[in-house]
C-alpha cells in the first residue's frame, strides 16, 4: 500500500489503519464516535494526502476544462473553487472533483484517490484530442502533482479559530474573511500554503495544500494550536459518517460510471456553455428523457424508523402500492447516525417511490426494517 508523508505520525498517535484505494490510511485513533462528535462540536484534523492534485496550465486552460468537465469552469473567478464532474461519452461519471482557479490560465483539480490516474489520463487524452484555438490540441499542460503534495484538513466549529492562530499575525484577516469554496495563500511557520475553505464533513472547515516535506511540521503545529479547543486527529471512519449525515456522495457508492448526474441529484451540468463537453449529447438525451426526475431511479435519503441500519448493497423494498415487498432500489451507504441518533442511508430508488414521506423497507439479510424517504441532507449545521 502507498503511504502518505504523515503515516509515521499517525502510527505514533496510535491510529489503526485500513486500505483505502491502495493507500494505508488511518481508520481511527481512539473511537470513531468520539472523533465524529469532535468534528460536530469542536474540530477534527484529517490527513487527506491520498487525494489527487492535477494542475492544468496554459492559454486554453478554461476552454479546455469546459470541454473536459460538465460545469462552466470559465465562469469561475480567480481565488474561487467549483465542484464538478468528469464524465464519459455516455454520460457516466468517471469522478467528481473540485477545481480551484489559481490564475487566469491555471487551475488545480482535486480528484478522488482511487480515480486520480484515470482522471489524469482522461484529461491528457482530451487535451491532445480536442480542438484549441489553433485547430489542433488545446494549448495546455496537464501535470499530475499528487505524489509531491500533502493535503491536511481542519473541520469543525473551531476550525477558523485554530487556523487563525497558526498563520502569520498580519494574515489572520485572510482566514476570517475567506468565503466558502474560496482559497488564498497564507504563511505558516515561514512556509507559503494554499488554504481553501472547503471540506467533506458538513461543517465549516479548511483544507491546506503543501509539499510533502512540510506536512509533518504543519500537522504537529495544528495539533498543538488546537489542543485547547478540543481538536483531535480523525480517521476515515468518522469522515464517512460525517459526509453521509451531510448527504455528500462518495464515488464508488453513490457515484459511478453507471450513473448520471441527474440520478444523483447533482445540479452541476451546464448546458448553457458553448463547449461540446464530453458526454454532452448523452446527458442532453438523459435530461430530455427525464432520467432521475420522471423515469429510472433517483438518489434519496432514508431515515430508519427502527434501530437497525442498512448497508451498501442491501435491497430496498416497496411497502405501499400494488406490489409490497417488491425490490425497488438498493442502499448505497448506510449507518447509525451519531449526531441524529437513528439509522440513515442513501439509496437509489425507483422514481415512483421517491416522494418524501414514502414508507420503504430495507432488507437486512432477510429481515425487512422500516425506513422513510426524507430530503437530503440529513444534517445541516447552524450558520
Amino acid at each position: 500500500m502507498r503511504e502518505t508523508a504523515l503515516t509515521a505520525a499517525h502510527a505514533e498517535l496510535g491510529a489503526s489503519f485500513t486500505d483505502f484505494g491502495g493507500w494505508k490510511m488511518p481508520l481511527k485513533y481512539t473511537s470513531e464516535l468520539e472523533e465524529h462528535h469532535a468534528v460536530r462540536t469542536t474540530a477534527g484534523l484529517f490527513d487527506l494526502s491520498h487525494m489527487g492534485e492535477i494542475r492544468i496550465i496554459g492559454p486554453d486552460a478554461a476552454t479546455f476544462l469546459n470541454t473536459a468537465l460538465v460545469g462552466n469552469l470559465a465562469a469561475v473567478k480567480i481565488g474561487k473553487a467549483k465542484y464538478s464532474l468528469i464524465c464519459r461519452e455516455d454520460g457516466g461519471i468517471l469522478d467528481d472533483l473540485i477545481a480551484y482557479r489559481i490564475d487566469e490560465n491555471e487551475f488545480l483539480l482535486v480528484p478522488n484517490a482511487s480515480n486520480r490516474e484515470v482522471v489524469a489520463a482522461a484529461l491528457t487524452e482530451r487535451a491532445a484530442a480536442g480542438t484549441g484555438a489553433g485547430g489542433t490540441g488545446f494549448d495546455v499542460e496537464v501535470w499530475d502533482e499528487s505524489e509531491g503534495i500533502s493535503l491536511i484538513a481542519v473541520q469543525g466549529p473551531a476550525a477558523q479559530k485554530i487556523i487563525s492562530s497558526v498563520v502569520r499575525a498580519n494574515e489572520t484577516f485572510l482566514v476570517d474573511e475567506l468565503s466558502y469554496y474560496a482559497f488564498t495563500t497564507v504563511s505558516i511557520g515561514g512556509d507559503e500554503i494554499l488554504l481553501a475553505r472547503t471540506g467533506y464533513t458538513g461543517e465549516d472547515g479548511f483544507e491546506l495544500f503543501l509539499p510533502n516535506e512540510k506536512a509533518h511540521a504543519l500537522w504537529l503545529a495544528l495539533l498543538e494550536a488546537g489542543s485547547d479547543d478540543g481538536l483531535v486527529p480523525c480517521g476515515l471512519a468518522c469522515r464517512d459518517s460525517l459526509r453521509l449525515e451531510a448527504g455528500m456522495p462518495l464515488y464508488g457508492n453513490e457515484l459511478s460510471t453507471e450513473r448520471v448526474s441527474f440520478e444523483a441529484g447533482l445540479p452541476v451540468v451546464s448546458f448553457t456553455k458553448a463547449e461540446n463537453f464530453t458526454g454532452r449529447a448523452a446527458l442532453e438525451a438523459a435530461e430530455a428523457a427525464g432520467r432521475g426526475k420522471t423515469s429510472g431511479q433517483r438518489l434519496v435519503g432514508l431515515k430508519g424508523l427502527g434501530k437497525r441500519a442498512g448497508r451498501g448493497g442491501y435491497p430496498v423494498l416497496a411497502v405501499e402500492g400494488d406490489n409490497p415487498g417488491e425490490t425497488v432500489g438498493a442502499v448505497t451507504s448506510g449507518l447509525p447516525s451519531p449526531t441524529l441518533g437513528h439509522p440513515i442511508a442513501m439509496a437509489y430508488v425507483d422514481i415512483a417511490h421517491t416522494e418524501p414521506g414514502t414508507r420503504l423497507d430495507v432488507d437486512l439479510r432477510g429481515k425487512p426494517q422500516p425506513f422513510e424517504v426524507v430530503p437530503l441532507p440529513f444534517y445541516r449545521r447552524a450558520r
